[in-house]
């Protein structure tokens, strides 16, 4: 009997044994503490800013436009003739002074007739000469009688004005024929350029023959379109005088000039609904004086213009990129974000000019911040945090090195 107890208490414990665990597994589970629930937590953007700072700025006004000279001229003939020679100056791009010989029209015709003309003169003045003293004799012949005051007849005085006419008359022929002869030479009536050349040796050229064109040297001009809203930044809207800069792809690198608005043409295009400035810019071919490395204003050079316009104070000047539908993100003390509407009084290709929005010291936000709302906490990049959470993990930090020296 004590043989079977054995037996079956030997095959029952493994049951006893898996019974056992399974009660204490029971217990543990009902024992175990739940672990301390924690909220996640999204972590802060962090961002970089720039402090805002208030100027004094010129409100300049950008612009294009081409160079052209102030004066040109087409060269025409004012006598007829075949071309007996031709200045090797005369060409396109040819330079040259006031009073330059640019040609010669055959002027053997023109001096015979300036030698006719001094030839006719010479007998009118012998013939008025001769007049004068037929005067006298008459006057003389009269005093012998005494029948009153001599008729103007009598003293020949009406053939007196007739020769004196005739002198007069020659004179002037003369005169044509010396001018005539003078026409002959084609000179440069100012300081300036060929732009082209329209004849050649030996061609018979009549009266009003274009010969060439001549631009002048000694100033260019530009015109500046603007729009109707742009007059509203230059200090004066009828006399516009100020300063304008131009600048060009030259030769490899940017050259610039310097020059001044000197007019306004006063009417809007009817095609763009533009306002044209004129800008003068002097000695643009460096005729007078040159600088190192200075390069001459070409005509036909297309130029980008600044404008210089009202000096305003109080402005604050931001990329394009920061205003977002006249807002900005402005990072209060408290690194909360808000986003103010600004007054924006001029704005470019490049910058964003806001005035009486903005203070001195304000952060602005470099970073764009998708769905950005106000009162939105946020991390300022390079700025050293004090958050709760950041101080419990150094402070459990500490204790967990202090424990283990104490071991």
């Amino acid at each position: 009997m004590s043989f079977n107890i054995k037996t079956i208490i030997r095959r029952m414990m493994p049951l006893f044994i898996l019974t056992a665990f399974l009660i204490a597994a029971v217990i543990l589970i009902g024992t175990k503490q739940a672990p301390e629930q924690k909220a996640d937590e999204a972590p802060l953007p962090v961002i970089d800013v720039t402090q805002v700072e208030q100027q004094t700025v010129s409100l300049n006004l950008p612009s294009y436009g081409v160079v052209t000279p102030k004066y040109k001229t087409q060269l025409v003939t004012e006598v007829q003739g075949r071309m007996l020679s031709i200045s090797a100056n005369f060409v396109a791009g040819g330079v040259v002074k006031k009073g330059d010989e640019l040609a010669v029209i055959e002027p053997s015709d023109y001096e015979a007739d300036l030698m006719q003309a001094q030839a006719s003169l010479a007998q009118a003045e012998a013939a008025l000469e001769e007049e004068r003293a037929k005067g006298e004799v008459a006057k003389n012949d009269w005093k012998g009688y005494d029948g009153g005051v001599p008729p103007e007849l009598g003293l020949r005085l009406p053939q007196l004005k007739q020769e004196q006419a005739n002198v007069k008359f020659q004179q002037a022929a003369l005169a044509r024929a010396q001018r005539n002869l003078e026409r002959t030479v084609i000179r440069a009536p100012f300081d300036g350029i060929i732009k082209a050349r329209n004849v050649d040796l030996g061609q018979y050229v009549t009266l009003g023959t274009n010969l060439g064109e001549l631009y002048d040297t000694q100033i260019a001009e530009v015109r500046l379109p603007l729009s109707n809203n742009d007059l509203a930044y230059l200090e004066s809207v009828d006399n516009p005088d100020t300063d304008v800069s131009l600048s060009a792809d030259l030769a490899g690198k940017t050259i610039t000039w310097h020059g001044q608005i000197i007019r306004s043409e006063g009417v809007i295009d009817a095609e763009n609904r533009m306002v044209y400035l004129v800008a003068e810019i002097k000695d643009p071919y460096l005729r007078k004086q040159r600088d190192e490395g200075q390069l001459p204003l070409k005509y036909g050079t297309f130029v980008t213009a600044v404008i210089k316009g009202r000096t305003v104070s109080g402005i604050v000047k931001l990329p394009r990129h920061l205003v977002r539908n006249n807002q900005v993100t402005v990072v209060n003390n408290d690194n909360s974000i808000e986003l103010r509407d600004v007054n924006i009084v001029k704005s470019d290709l490049e910058n964003v000019y806001i005035k009486d929005s903005l203070a001195d010291g304000e952060r602005i936000s470099l970073t764009n911040l998708t769905n950005a709302e106000n009162g939105q906490i946020v991390k300022i990049l390079g700025e050293q945090s004090n958050s709760s959470q950041d101080d419990a993990t150094e402070i459990s930090d500490a204790e967990q090195l202090a424990n283990a020296g104490a071991q």
